[in-house]
């Protein structure tokens, strides 16, 4: 059912703000927004970046006025971190996907991996894989790829500012990585395996920063659930005095 505000059991929502949800598996990043958005009856919302359901973590939710913020913050630097896992390619990139490609990785060492991660810190092209949201003649990728169809990628300029690895246990690699918008993790991975001739996919993904805000400031579903429409209002408004109101320079 579509949502309609002007029937909710609720009186709209028509507070301004930001919202940090630590986005959990499986959920695509409109389903928070549906919830969000259906559980107080919010008019205006949206989110800043989108995440795949099968990664976790950081999720902005801009409220009211700050929507027009949407393109700034969407615009930000990410961190994530990042599971590798070598020695197979799927037609997604990640483990949602199927696979189509088994290899052996048995000769890849520990400081091979490590040399070939700190390649691909810099500046780049990166060709957006076919499962994702990027247009193409006006239709997303990935509902050609549903339909079995493959197009050609437009590369779009990327940087990857740091690669640091946090943990080796091969075929397996955890890394965190800093990068600019628009950077798919997933890609990153493909393409190390394919540097390595020994393919790779993304086996986790988890968002820990989106340019000034930290995971670490957000909130859970479960949470949420628990709130009423008072509660957000002063989740908000707390929010705000602490963080945003010399940033973004939005009273509420």
């Amino acid at each position: 059912m579509r949502y309609n505000p002007a029937k909710h059991r609720l009186t709209p929502f028509n507070s301004s703000g930001v919202l940090l949800v630590d986005k959990p598996l499986e959920w695509t990043s409109f389903d928070v927004v549906n919830f969000v958005r259906s559980r107080f009856n919010i008019p205006k919302i949206g989110h800043c970046g989108t995440l795949d359901p099968a990664a976790t973590g950081l999720l902005v939710l801009v409220l009211g006025k700050f929507t027009q913020l949407s393109p700034k913050f969407s615009g930000e630097d990410k961190v994530y971190e990042a599971k590798l896992q070598l020695g197979i390619e799927t037609d997604s990139y990640d483990l949602d996907g199927e696979i189509t490609v088994t290899k052996d990785w048995s000769k890849v060492t520990p400081e091979l991996l490590q040399q070939t991660l700190n390649s691909f810190v810099g500046e780049q092209m990166q060709i957006p894989p076919m499962v994702s949201a990027v247009k193409k003649d006006g239709k997303k990728l990935y509902e050609l790829a549903r339909q079995g169809i493959e197009v050609e990628r437009e590369p779009k300029l990327i940087n990857i500012f740091s690669i640091d690895i946090d943990k080796i246990e091969l075929p397996f690699c955890e890394f965190t990585m800093h990068c600019s918008k628009g950077t798919y993790v997933r890609t990153l991975c493909y393409d190390v395996g394919k540097k390595l001739d020994c393919g790779g996919t993304l086996a986790g993904l988890r968002r820990t920063v989106s340019g000034q805000f930290n995971v670490a400031d957000a909130i859970t579903i479960d949470e949420l659930k628990t709130f009423e429409q008072a509660d957000l209002e002063i989740h908000l408004r707390k929010f705000l005095v602490e963080r945003l109101s010399k940033i973004a320079g939005v009273k509420s």
